[in-house]
């Protein structure tokens, strides 16, 4: 109701085509150190993609490629929703593997690996690439929570925090349900 709000349609900024490779769901915005903004996003089809985005449109950065971060190996392509955070000097790069949605049986996971850059590569604990379908387990199912995934990590100075949806097994008439939980680094600069 401000006088000065206004909304602007700027339009696309990144879209699925039959000519490109990409599924063009589950952004996210990654502003590095030096003021740099990335656009991380990617589901299933051939994984994580990653491109530098333009500071005043939001947009890919004209003349910026596309960057393959992370996929999966095998027969598999079910990874989605990246997530990068810088730690120190590293950076982590969080996606979810397998399938989220269905209930009790759901199989989702938090993955990470962490790089040098910012634009990779992403490496495990055991030093596989992520783009080889590496990746370091964060969190999975257990008894009662069913499928945690889909994660954001917001750093504060008083800790830091992954936010993610889940299924209660005791409770699955809630449907999925948003659970925040407190992130913790181990002293070789793991999150868990």
């Amino acid at each position: 109701k401000h006088p000065d709000y206004a909304w602007e349609d700027r339009g696309m900024v990144i879209e699925s085509t039959p000519t490109n490779d990409h599924n063009a769901i589950d952004s996210a915005l990654f502003v590095d150190a030096d003021g740099t903004p990335y656009l991380t996003w990617g589901s299933y089809w051939t994984g994580i993609k990653m491109v530098a985005a333009d500071p005043a449109t939001g947009k890919p950065r004209a003349g910026a490629p596309i960057r393959p971060l992370a996929k999966r190996a095998g027969k598999s392509t079910a990874i989605e929703a990246p997530f990068i955070v810088r730690r120190e000097d590293q950076y982590y790069l969080f996606v979810s593997w397998d399938f989220c949605c269905d209930g009790a049986d759901s199989t989702y996971k938090i993955m990470v690996g962490r790089a040098n850059t910012v634009e990779g590569p992403y490496l495990d604990y055991k030093g596989r690439a992520m783009i080889d379908g590496g990746g370091t387990l964060v969190l999975a199912s257990h008894d009662r929570w069913r499928g945690p995934g889909h994660n954001s990590v917001l750093q504060t100075k008083d800790g830091d925090w992954i936010a993610h949806h889940t299924y209660d097994a005791e409770h699955l008439d809630a449907q999925r349900i948003l659970q925040v939980r407190p992130l913790y680094w181990t002293a070789d600069g793991w999150p868990v």
